[in-house]
């Protein structure tokens, strides 16, 4: 306990003693933190609407011939349903086939209803269980009697997948880069600690104090840096996501038909995020500025 007081009061001292220096660790850590912030946030509502957008793209619409057989029909689903890689599939009318055209249309529906008569086709309605199974699940589709043509659409969902995986990636380097700047930062300011405590330090290394006691303050001097910023950035980019929600939410669900992630999730995540980043940045730039003055 006693060690715990010292090491805690140490590292206060040495905070308020480098105030400036300390200042410069927190806005780094929290530019950091709030880009980082930014491209969680951003990353994980694009993952949203991808999955949304995707929802749109996991059936395969199978054309039926008019003059097909009834019997056939029944084969076609029942050969289609037995296959693992579909989860479901059904008849589709022409008739219930128009009246979703019409639902889609929306306002303008009523323009159909001047049509001479339906043209569409009978057709089969596949639900894929996974995408990565629909090239499968298509060319076993064009090899039945009966059947006008497939309907999939392969480029659209690729493309969905590139841009989504791209995004990830993108976010990962971004916030790698920034981890390393903001630990060489952290490191510094401790640097600076170090040296105007060096005649000290060599004191209390001659009458035998260990290399983990001298180290101690200096350690948690960087974690209560790293906490700051993680609780000050926190802080910020929950006020801004929810002004995003609360400004824009309802044109983004009229347009593009999908919710943003909920304030409350994002903001409990980003807390144990920020937390252990903030945490570990800290740590590791106090660790790596004592080993230059400590023999490991």
């Amino acid at each position: 306990m006693n060690s715990i007081r010292y090491n805690l009061k140490q590292a206060f001292l040495q905070v308020v003693r480098n105030r400036a220096m300390s200042l410069a660790s927190v806005f780094s850590i929290m530019a950091m933190l709030l880009i980082l912030g930014v491209s969680f946030v951003t990353v994980v509502n694009i993952g949203v609407a991808m999955e949304k957008a995707k929802e749109g793209y996991d059936t395969v619409l199978i054309h039926l011939e008019d003059d097909t057989a009834e019997w056939q029909v029944e084969n076609i689903i029942d050969t289609l349903r037995s296959m693992q890689e579909v989860q479901e599939a059904t008849f589709l009318p022409k008739d219930d086939a128009l009246e979703q055209w019409k639902t889609e249309w929306g306002n303008y529906g009523y323009l159909l209803d001047s049509l001479p008569k339906n043209p569409l086709p009978d057709g089969v309605v596949v639900k894929l269980s996974d995408l990565v199974g629909a090239d499968k699940v298509v060319r076993r589709a064009t090899n039945f009697n009966g059947v006008l043509e497939v309907k999939y659409y392969r480029d659209t969902v690729e493309k969905l997948m590139k841009v989504t995986n791209f995004i990830q990636m993108a976010a990962l380097v971004i916030m790698g880069f920034l981890i390393i700047i903001s630990v060489v930062v952290v490191s510094n300011t401790i640097k600076l600690t170090v040296f105007a405590r060096a005649e000290e330090i060599n004191i209390m290394k001659y009458i035998g104090a260990t290399n983990w006691f001298i180290r101690g303050p200096f350690l948690v001097e960087g974690v209560i840096i790293g906490l700051i910023s993680a609780s000050l950035s926190v802080g910020v980019i929950s006020l801004v996501y929810y002004k995003v929600i609360e400004l824009v939410q309802s044109d983004i669900t009229n347009m593009f038909k999908f919710r943003l992630v909920p304030m409350e999730f994002m903001s409990y995540n980003l807390i144990w995020i920020f937390i252990a980043l903030g945490v570990s940045i800290g740590a590791c730039g106090s660790i790596i500025s004592m080993r230059r003055f400590l023999d490991t």
